[in-house]
């Protein structure tokens, strides 16, 4: 591709743009495609070597995306992966997860124009985590050596170059989270997972994208439990705070998402084998006291029916609804949640 000008108001047109990295790095963000960070010119050559990895049609359309409703095909991820330094056999994942958000009950539209801090995160299954090493063990949310950096980033330079998402023009976020700069993407641990992993429990077992819309992550942290049942105690009852969005009246359902480390996994396991049970003890312990939340909310949740027989108000509405996984260092010590936006529903799809 030729060093010059480019033609086209998006990077996917393949247009002519400076080959030189800092060049281009330059030159993007003057064209609004740049997320702040150093950016790979997308080449026809680079594109190319994408599209060959799944042997896939360029102008196959992968999922129209909001604000904007702009059809994104496989070139147009392909072109962004590129920007992001993504290696090129993640784009079967990109192209599954990005599917995934694109499902009307994920509600893809409010997760990118809402004013919370939500970002799209992408929980892997399979051994796809071995081939992209996307990391499960320690430091998994951040900070581990591996793919996940650049495959995250090249979802949300996907968002802000075929969706649209604009701070303060098409997105409303008040604070924004790092997550919408490089994502959230992880593994499970499933070598050390005493259940059966994620996306196998929802229906697609191997190599599988779970999409769940985060509000970003919470540490846990406890040094006296020693049983199952004190470890879920301490994890359910931090998960719930006031100002939790499943806590909003506004919001009918929520979701959470809760990675226990391998370590407290086993020890949970030896009262609970069950990963039902495990999960409805997790929900009666992230639950408060109606009068725990100040005067002028109790009508509204009294009013949608969110006060149990015992007083309470649970985070979300149903077991069903807190979502669990193996994740993190053996270090023990720690769990992390990641709450919901809201009204979101996250989606598996297989990776193919």
């Amino acid at each position: 591709m030729k060093t010059g000008a480019a033609q086209h108001s998006t990077p996917e047109s393949l247009a002519e743009v400076p080959a030189d990295i800092a060049e281009f790095s330059h030159y993007a963000r003057s064209a609004g495609w740049s997320d702040g960070l150093p950016l790979i010119p997308p080449t026809q050559e680079r594109v190319g070597e994408f599209i060959a990895a799944v042997g896939g049609d360029p102008d196959e359309v992968v999922a129209e995306l909001p604000p904007s409703g702009a059809p994104c095909t496989l070139a147009k991820l392909a072109a962004n992966a590129v920007m992001a330094g993504a290696p090129p056999e993640s784009l079967p994942l990109l192209r599954s997860a990005l599917a995934a958000m694109s499902e009307p009950e994920f509600d893809l539209h409010a997760l990118n124009a809402t004013t919370g801090s939500v970002v799209p995160a992408v929980v892997v299954n399979g051994t796809i985590r071995h081939e992209l090493e996307i990391p499960f063990g320690a430091g998994c949310l951040g900070g581990a050596e591996g793919g996940a950096p650049s495959i995250g980033r090249a979802l949300r330079l996907t968002m802000r170059n075929v969706a649209g998402q604009r701070i303060g023009v098409t997105s409303q976020s008040v604070y924004g989270t790092p997550g919408r700069v490089t994502g959230i993407v992880f593994g499970e641990w499933e070598e050390r997972s005493p259940w059966a992993p994620l996306a196998e429990r929802r229906g697609v077992p191997g190599n599988a994208v779970t999409v769940y819309g985060a509000m970003g992550t919470v540490n846990i942290c406890d040094i006296a439990a020693t049983t199952g049942s004190q470890l879920l105690e301490i994890i359910g009852k931090s998960v719930a705070y006031p100002g939790a969005n499943g806590f909003l009246t506004s919001t009918i359902f929520s979701e959470v998402l809760v990675a226990i480390n391998p370590v407290w996994a086993e020890i949970i396991s030896r009262d609970f084998r069950d990963v039902r049970e495990v999960a409805a003890r997790l929900w009666h312990h992230a639950s408060l006291p109606l009068d725990y939340f100040p005067s002028v909310h109790r009508g509204a949740i009294e009013a949608l029916g969110r006060v149990d027989s015992e007083g309470r108000v649970h985070l979300s509405t149903t077991p069903d609804d807190v979502l669990l996984m193996t994740a993190g260092g053996l270090g023990g010590l720690h769990a992390a949640v990641l709450h919901s936006w809201g009204a979101t529903r996250s989606q598996t799809r297989a990776v193919e």
